[in-house]
């Protein structure tokens, strides 16, 4: 079986609905941020504060690379950019988690641990570049996909049922 590749905009989801397809199938789940987090032993934002997005991305390309060569009927959960890799197609099957931009971001106001979720995300942190980095990335995910899910008022568990029945 092909492997699953969720893409998306930063607090789509990715996570939560990778952990749902996890339990509602026999697949297991790999994160790219938690791979590179291990990989370099420090958390995203001080990569980014260190090193800046350059070597940030340079990580998720040899992640991605891992991947291609290694990995095989795995579902994987990606960075907001990771979708920028050259060789997404060759992954698996392209899955772009989509919802406008304030919904995701009352998304991740309405969880408990807000300002956590906000703190992990270096490039959440001025919400009008984010909202401008959105619009910038809404196109390119739509092209990168093999298919579009809309998120938006779905509940988790019915969201992760139609990803596991369009890809079979």
């Amino acid at each position: 079986m092909k492997n699953i590749v969720l893409i998306g905009f930063m607090g789509v989801g990715k996570g939560s609905i990778a952990r749902e397809i996890v339990k509602q199938s026999d697949l297991v789940a790999l994160d790219t941020d938690d791979i590179i987090e291990s990989m370099e032993n420090r958390r995203i934002k001080k990569i980014f504060a260190e090193e800046g997005e350059e070597y940030f991305r340079a990580l998720e390309r040899k992640v991605a690379q891992w991947l291609q060569k290694e990995v095989k009927g795995t579902l994987i959960s990606t960075g907001g950019g990771f979708f920028k890799v050259p060789n997404l197609s060759k992954i698996g099957t392209v899955v772009y988690l989509s919802a406008p931009f304030d919904t995701i971001y009352n998304r991740i106001l309405a969880h408990p641990d807000a300002k956590k979720k906000l703190r992990k995300r270096p490039l959440f942190q001025d919400i009008e570049k984010a909202r401008n980095l959105y619009e910038e990335r809404s196109g390119l995910y739509k092209k990168a996909a093999d298919m579009i899910i809309d998120v938006s008022g779905k509940e988790i568990s019915d969201i992760a049922k139609e990803i596991l029945k369009k890809v079979k």
